[in-house]
Order: structure tokens, then C-alpha cells, then sequence
């Protein structure tokens, strides 16, 4: 079987961008991810949020701040699909439950996932944000807290990295565990270093 080109990966990319097969989402199907053939570092989350369906441009909020704090890089080699891939478990605003935003729904990680993963072919890192996209990128059957997770982080680098969800709301996540701060992100910065070929904050 032939590998995807380039050309294929950027026609995939526009069909999800097109997508509207959950034309019954409470603001309508609005596809929101980025990547290229040459991206470096894969981040997957959970699903936008309703500002970010709003915008359109995803981690344009506090949660991307400390996210791009955490991984040393700034706004332009974040939003630069040469270097890094953003492909959330769910592509769209999945709607507001009780608790908070809906989970992804299923659906879309069946309907798209695969073929953009297959594509992706030079991604070196892939950091993993959060229960689902950890159920799909690690298949090991352990039910584990996510906590659990993080602090076995040495066991999945260099190429993944399972990580809290960068928002303020973790704040008392971090302050309770201030062994990520001071072990795991030194260890991410470098890796990231590594991978893009260049200096890191």
C-alpha cells in the first residue's frame, strides 16, 4: 500500500474542515484542527470549547497560554502547522451538559482519526491532554488516574507525553503536584528542543 503525499494529507485536512456529518450540534459542525506533512508535534485535546468555536483558532485562551508556557514556544511556532499538529478527539463545540462542556463525540475519531494519523508521517512527539485522547493513544487497558498517568511519564517518553489539561481550573492539580513542574516540563522543553531544532524558553 502507497503512503499518503503531502497533497493527500492537505485534501484530508480540507474535507474535515468541510465535515458536517453532526449537523445536529447545538452551534452547528464547525471543524477546528491543524497540521501539515512536515508537523513535528502532535497535541491532542478533548474538543474545542464554545469560545474557541467562536474564534475559530484553537487554544486561544488561557489554557493556551500556559500551554505554550509549558511547552517553551511562542504564539507563531504554535500556530505553525509546519511544526505543530492540533487534532482534538472531537473536531467541534460538542455542546454544554451539566457539568460542562459534552465529551467528543465518538463519531468523529471513528469518521476521521485514523487517515489523519496515517498521514501525519513526521510527527516525532505526540502530547496527550486528557481521558480520551488518552483511551485512544494508549491502549494498554490500565485503569490508572490520570494522575497515574503523568507520573509515569518517563515510561512513554520521548515520543508521547500524557499531560493534565493546561486550564486554570487544574490550578489546585498543580499546586498539589509540584513534582510536574519541576521534573516533567524541564523534560518536555528539552524534548521539544530536540525535535523542532531550536531554542526553547
Amino acid at each position: 500500500m502507497s503512503q499518503p503525499s503531502d497533497d493527500d494529507l492537505r485534501e484530508l485536512i480540507s474535507s474535515v474542515r468541510d465535515c458536517t456529518a453532526c449537523d445536529d450540534l447545538p452551534l452547528g459542525p464547525k471543524p477546528i484542527l491543524q497540521g501539515g506533512p512536515s508537523s513535528k508535534i502532535l497535541i491532542v485535546g478533548q474538543a474545542p470549547g464554545r469560545i474557541t468555536h467562536k474564534k475559530g483558532i484553537p487554544f486561544d485562551d488561557p489554557s493556551g497560554v500556559r500551554l505554550r508556557d509549558w511547552m517553551g514556544i511562542s504564539e507563531s511556532v504554535f500556530y505553525d502547522p509546519k511544526k505543530i499538529a492540533i487534532l482534538p478527539m472531537g473536531f467541534c463545540f460538542p455542546g454544554t451538559g451539566k457539568s460542562g462542556d459534552l465529551p467528543p463525540r465518538p463519531k468523529c475519531a471513528a469518521l476521521w482519526r485514523p487517515q489523519l494519523l496515517e498521514s501525519l508521517k513526521g510527527v516525532e512527539l505526540t502530547l496527550i491532554i486528557g481521558q480520551y485522547a488518552i483511551d485512544w493513544h494508549i491502549r494498554d487497558g490500565e485503569k490508572i488516574t490520570l494522575t497515574e498517568r503523568v507520573s509515569r511519564w518517563k515510561d512513554y517518553m520521548p515520543s508521547r507525553l500524557v499531560m493534565p489539561h493546561p486550564s486554570p481550573r487544574n490550578n489546585l492539580w498543580l499546586k498539589r503536584n509540584p513534582w510536574y513542574e519541576a521534573e516533567v516540563l524541564p523534560a518536555l522543553k528539552r524534548q521539544i528542543s530536540r525535535v523542532l531544532n531550536e531554542k526553547i524558553s
